[in-house]
């Protein structure tokens, strides 16, 4: 069995000194979680208020689902917008989109005024489509971002695609006919089964090493006002009218807000001695998904790409429920001084039941890696007789609320507790503009109805 070893946590300082909570504390804010999620609320709380902000990671800082994911970035949800327009109503399902899409001038602040200097890449990537259905899935989309005046995004559809003459003359403008070799060229495979490919704006980063020099540079800035406590976990939360107290085993906190930013899926008890019961509902706004990655090095002889392949049924992945793979390309640091290309690739899932424990510790299963470079020597453009050295092999937890849109706002039992959780597989931007909207929110600013807000 492999080791769950990720790239992105072999980046962090390991160095660093670690600061525990050793004494009851009592402050404005309480964060619980510090991965990207809980850095960006941070960074916007301190930013826009002048209150004290206390984060409580259990683990380390990104040493979470932060530091186990995919480390791409892309503006769009793991379900297709007319469902969202479906669910929530054409105008509410437009603004979420265009408050993601405009989350990249946050990743942009965050990154400046933290003055870091970390790789970063942005830049058109592709997602290859193989059904009929899958096409249709997408122009229907344009369809409604027209109507609502969110950007157009490119659909090529390759002139030896079956159904080319049969699509509805109502989505003629929102695709155009390319040779099928350039779907090829823009997904680097040799393989023909793929009839489409849609273009996205998308980028790659190791958020963990983001969010800890991002909570370096707060630390130095609001040293008066900030105080981060790791290896530190919260087993209770207890709600009244006007405030919480959170149980951290030998010591408490007490706060006017506490802010959840995790990925919703802990053992964690809430109490809420000022309104209805809140626990219950709580464990059932996540659903835990386990994600698993490889990645191996390359000479960086080749420009940062991100490409998600839905894979043909003739591949040969009909052992797979819904064949689907990921994969990035990116300048990486190895070892100190030493650049090459890190090759990311992702795809195979599980879900866990509630309550039931996830372990980091847990291997890697050796048939996943098998999925994974099976699909690597079957569709990505690597020699057929290469024999892959994968350096890292690792998975992480994602939590994916029932309508897959992130959980952003107060709880409606009591408002001293807000949320900025749920993954839903494309958690950077998102967790990002969580962390922007619930500052909004403790500032006093009134904010407008949200597909994101919390619902009963």
């Amino acid at each position: 069995m492999k080791i769950n070893r990720s790239p992105w946590i072999h980046q962090l300082d390991k160095t660093r000194p670690i600061e525990r909570l050793r004494d009851d504390i009592k402050t404005d804010i309480v964060i619980v979680g510090a991965g990207i999620a809980g850095i960006a609320t941070a960074f916007f709380a301190l930013k826009h208020t002048e209150k004290s902000v206390v984060v409580i990671e259990k683990s380390r800082i990104a040493h979470g689902a932060t530091g186990h994911n995919a480390g791409q970035i892309v503006s769009y949800f793991e379900r297709p917008f007319y469902e969202l327009c479906e669910e929530f109503g054409i105008e509410l399902a437009a603004a979420g989109q265009r408050s993601i899409e405009l989350a990249w001038e946050l990743f942009d602040e965050m990154y400046t005024e933290a003055g870091l200097t970390i790789p970063f890449s942005r830049f058109v990537g592709y997602d290859g489509l193989s059904t009929y259905d899958q096409v249709l899935s997408h122009l229907k989309n344009s369809i409604l971002r027209k109507r609502t005046n969110l950007p157009l995004q490119e659909m090529w559809l390759s002139d030896k695609a079956p159904f080319a003459t049969t699509i509805p003359k109502e989505y003629a403008e929102f695709y155009k006919i390319v040779p099928q070799s350039d779907i090829q060229t823009a997904l680097e495979t040799e393989k023909k089964g793929f009839v489409a490919v849609t273009l996205h704006h998308k980028g790659v980063v190791n958020s963990a090493l983001f969010s800890e020099h991002v909570a370096a540079y707060l630390r130095q800035k609001y040293r008066n006002r900030l105080a981060i406590y790791e290896e530190t976990s919260i087993a209770k939360i207890v709600l009244h009218e006007n405030d919480a107290v959170l149980d951290a085993g030998t010591h408490t906190l007490t706060a006017d807000r506490v802010v959840l930013c995790t990925n919703g899926f802990e053992n964690l008890t809430i109490q809420n001695k000022s309104g209805m019961a809140i626990d219950t509902r709580f464990h059932h706004l996540v659903n835990g998904v386990v994600g698993r990655m490889s990645g191996y090095l390359e000479k960086m002889n080749k420009p940062p790409m991100a490409a998600s392949y839905y894979v043909p049924a003739e591949q040969g992945f009909a052992d797979m429920e819904d064949p689907y793979f990921y994969i990035t390309r990116r300048e990486y640091e190895y070892e100190k001084g030493a650049d090459h290309n890190l090759i990311c690739l992702g795809g195979p899932q599980h879900d866990i039941p509630d309550r039931e424990e996830y372990l980091s510790e847990f291997d890697y299963p050796e048939e996943v890696q098998a999925e994974v470079d099976r699909f690597v020597h079957d569709l990505y453009a690597v020699e057929p007789n290469r024999k892959i050295e994968y350096q890292f092999t690792w998975h992480g937890l994602m939590g994916y609320t029932p309508s897959r849109v992130r959980i952003v706002g107060e709880e409606p039992k009591n408002r001293v507790l807000l949320y900025n959780l749920g993954c839903n597989g494309v958690g950077i931007l998102p967790s990002i503009f969580g962390g922007k909207r619930i500052a909004r929110i403790i500032a006093g600013e009134k904010v407008e109805k949200s597909i994101f807000d919390p619902r009963e």
